[in-house]
């Protein structure tokens, strides 16, 4: 059932970006990307050298969801959603203003309490302090403090962290430095910074290892993708398919 709520999000993702005009960075003539722009996307060598004896039985079970979900997509008022996922959420997702400028209606903060059986859930890095200080471009005390946390999101993720009189939001300072995660701690020792991360992703629309643990308890794929993204149906994406096949 995740696999197949998988699905659903990742054609969704496929439809509403077919309807976009937005090519920004792919080669001409591409519709979509294959890395984390858009959605990864390996090869069936690449998935065999991946998962070795695993891949027969792995990719049965991932055709099987293809299958029973053909021609399915995810609509909000009567159009394809922006389907996004991520692979572990830290308890909570993420409203999407929260982490990117735009607002959906169905990209709201959830609780996901399954995911804290991901083996992502936590993390630990260590940054050198002058490579900290470089990559975020602040001064650090000589003291144990770093900066304070001022402002928290909806999924308890750091909002905004003032550093040494610079403010800094949470999204920066996870792609500036690479982490796993925005909800995160840091702790000063010596002229190191060790910082641990809860959840792994943006933490905007479904995450994998929650829909995973709702499949566990019994929910099925239509009940994992509405609780993830609200207000949204099930729909066919005939029309749209349709659509885009006459302008061609």
């Amino acid at each position: 059932e995740a696999l197949k709520a998988q699905a659903l999000t990742a054609r969704t993702y496929i439809v509403n970006q077919l309807m976009s005009n937005n090519r920004r960075g792919l080669p001409k003539g591409a519709d979509v990307g294959d890395t984390v722009m858009h959605q990864v996307y390996k090869n069936d060598n690449e998935l065999k050298k991946q998962w070795g004896s695993d891949y027969k039985w792995k990719m049965k079970k991932i055709n099987k969801a293809i299958k029973e979900t053909q021609g399915q997509i995810l609509t909000y008022n009567g159009k394809p959603i922006t389907a996004t996922f991520f692979s572990t959420s830290n308890g909570y997702t993420e409203n999407s203003e929260d982490y990117w400028e735009a607002e959906f209606p169905y990209l709201k903060s959830v609780s996901s309490p399954w995911d804290k059986e991901s083996p992502k859930f936590y993390n630990k890095m260590v940054v050198d302090a002058a490579d900290f200080e470089k990559k975020l471009g602040v001064s650090l005390s000589s003291g144990t403090t770093i900066g304070t946390v001022i402002e928290r999101t909806s999924g308890n993720r750091v909002g905004v962290v003032e550093i040494g009189g610079k403010k800094l939001t949470g999204k920066q300072i996870r792609e500036k430095l690479g982490l796993k995660s925005s909800d995160f701690n840091w702790e000063r020792q010596g002229n190191q910074i060790v910082i641990t991360t809860k959840g792994y992703g943006h933490g905007v629309g479904m995450s994998q290892y929650g829909a995973n643990g709702m499949a566990r308890e019994g929910k099925n794929y239509e009940d994992i993708v509405k609780y993830y993204y609200k207000g949204v149906k099930v729909q066919s994406s005939s029309k749209w398919m349709n659509t885009m096949t006459a302008k061609k």
